[in-house]
């Protein structure tokens, strides 16, 4: 399929959208590519630290899964 078929075929896939959440992503990821802005921005160091405190947090409640369980559901995809 070349590149103007596709093109086309978006439209209509837009044209047709009614998900206006979808549309709005739509929208910010090409004023981000207009503007030239990276798409991933490096963390703040509060951010970071807010990270690390939920991080924290959900290992003493026991939120998180050992290696061994990680990788059984790996195997199981």
């Amino acid at each position: 399929m070349d590149l103007q078929t596709r093109k086309l075929n978006l439209i209509a896939y837009l044209a047709q959208l009614q998900d206006e959440k979808f549309i709005e992503k739509i929208e910010k990821f090409i004023l981000r590519k207009q503007q030239n802005e990276p798409e991933y921005k490096p963390f703040t160091v509060e951010e970071l630290i807010q990270r690390i405190e939920k991080s924290e947090s959900d290992f003493k409640n026991g939120k998180f899964k050992t290696q061994e369980e990680l990788e059984q559901s790996f195997r199981e995809w």
